[in-house]
């Protein structure tokens, strides 16, 4: 085998098996066996995050989600962010392959009378051998970087799935409080009916007329803050689908249930927010390509390698071009050796070590803070629905209160004063329920989100939201 063969064979040899850096490992954190659950989860058994939405039973909202993972703005971002870090891979691929350019000339000149023409054709190649692993050592980082950009998909599918689904049953919610708003006030009315008819017939007095009235004008004025509050949420809701603001109002006009969620819910073990939760994989992935971008860095401290070579060929005519005659090559290895640069390598392989372990604290926080998601939302939802459970007793009471206190007034037993406090006592309740029935419903929805629970399906980030035309050469637009 002749030198330049052997000398071939070994830099391919190198550059094919050689890296330098530390290879990635999976990060290693402590975690608790279990959680400190309520009455709200099952710890043993593992948690049903595919399309857990769907178990609050309402098929709006099912609907809605549907449309929002197609028409979300943030979720297009993030497909386009997924396109991003596939081309940027391909991008860094490209540097472990041989590049090659060509180039080609014809002139024509006159000198002393006579005319010539001179025709001139080239090739020129590279190919960096890559001896120590930088270049694969960024091809490996930006194939962790793929891997960021779809776990920040998940992420924005995850967010974005909750956020529709909490508007959606703030929204139910509101309709329900302007409802019993209404009603009360409604019933307010009638007894300050009531209660001039006994004015007027001697049994009650002037201010009983006005406490009434005023007790019914408090409720009603109430109602507009609701009705504000309420189209908010909606137009809310109709942006994260990715609609003009009042989209949704029609469709969202007529009154229905706040959902309720099937309690209590598997929540599993708190090992599995490692594989569930897409901020976690996403800390993990960006960790991953931080600890492949030292060895980038620390390559550029060893020698590199690489062959270049180029053909040049010239003539009078064309046909002369492709002849042996005319034809001249050169081809041959370049080494390149660090001597001095100041300690700038040095400290480059330093900034990306403190990158790492920057990344990895990242990696640290981004579990604890699922952790702590995870805790909080069993807290929440456990005693929401010990605090539900009084409530519904306390409406009741009241609503048994309110009716034999306005049968007691009719007939001249009770006091007007009596009247007013059952009103008032119920309405409070009645009121207070329907909140702690959204606050239910928002804490199991923050439960699914704690433990990872986003989109199963398919989406497709190959699209661009833009399709380009006439992009090869064309006359330019004046």
């Amino acid at each position: 085998m002749s030198r330049l063969g052997l000398l071939l064979a070994l830099t391919t040899a190198l550059g094919g098996c050689v890296v330098v850096g530390p290879d990635v490992e999976k990060p290693t954190v402590s975690l608790p066996m279990k959680w400190s659950a309520g009455s709200a989860v099952k710890p043993s058994k593992p948690p049903e995050l595919s399309q857990w939405w769907q178990h609050l039973g309402d098929p709006m909202l099912d609907d809605l989600v549907n449309e929002a993972v197609a028409g979300n703005l943030d979720v297009a971002t993030a497909k386009a962010s997924i396109r991003e870090a596939r081309a940027s891979y391909r991008q860094t691929v490209g540097t472990l392959l041989p590049s090659a350019n060509g180039s080609g000339a014809a002139t024509r000149s006159k000198s002393n009378g006579d005319v010539s023409s001179q025709f001139q054709a080239g090739l020129d190649a590279s190919w960096e051998l890559d001896l120590f692993g930088g270049n694969k050592r960024a091809v490996e980082a930006a194939r962790y970087g793929m891997d960021a950009a779809e776990e920040e998909l998940r992420a924005a599918l995850l967010t974005m799935i909750g956020d529709v689904a909490s508007n959606y049953v703030t929204a139910r919610g509101y309709q329900a409080r302007i409802a019993l708003a209404r009603r009360t006030a409604a019933s307010q009315r009638e007894t300050a009916a009531i209660t001039r008819n006994k004015f007027e017939a001697g049994g009650a007095t002037a201010a009983d007329v006005a406490t009434a009235e005023g007790q019914a004008s408090s409720t009603e004025a109430g109602i507009p803050s609701l009705e504000a509050a309420y189209a908010e949420t909606v137009h809310r809701l109709s942006v994260l689908t990715g609609r003009a603001p009042g989209a949704l109002v029609e469709r969202m006009k007529k009154p229905k249930p706040v959902p309720a969620p099937r309690l209590p819910i598997p929540a599993g073990i708190p090992a599995d927010i490692l594989t569930a939760r897409p901020d976690v994989r996403l800390a993990e992935a960006q960790y991953a390509s931080a600890t492949a971008k030292i060895g980038q860095a620390e390559a550029a401290r060893y020698p590199s390698a690489s062959l270049t070579g180029n053909i040049a060929t010239n003539g009078a005519k064309l046909g002369d071009l492709g002849k042996s005659s005319s034809i001249s090559w050169a081809f041959g290895p370049t080494l390149t050796v660090p001597i001095f640069n100041g300690g700038q390598l040095k400290a480059a392989v330093e900034v990306t070590q403190a990158q790492r372990d920057q990344s990895f604290i990242a990696y640290q926080a981004a579990v604890l803070t699922a952790l702590e998601d995870v805790e909080n939302a069993i807290v929440a939802l456990s005693q929401e629905r010990i605090r539900s459970g009084k409530l519904a007793s306390a409406a009741r009471s009241y609503g048994e209160a309110n009716t034999v206190a306005r049968t007691l007034f009719q007939a001249g037993s009770s006091s007007f004063l009596d009247v007013l406090t059952a009103e008032r006592s119920l309405y409070s309740a009645s009121d207070a329920l329907i909140e702690s029935r959204v606050a239910i419903a928002t804490d199991y929805i923050a439960l699914n989100k704690a433990l990872g629970g986003g989109w199963s399906g398919t989406i497709d980030s190959s699209k661009p939201v833009i399709v380009d035309k006439r992009t090869g050469p064309h006359i330019a637009r004046q």
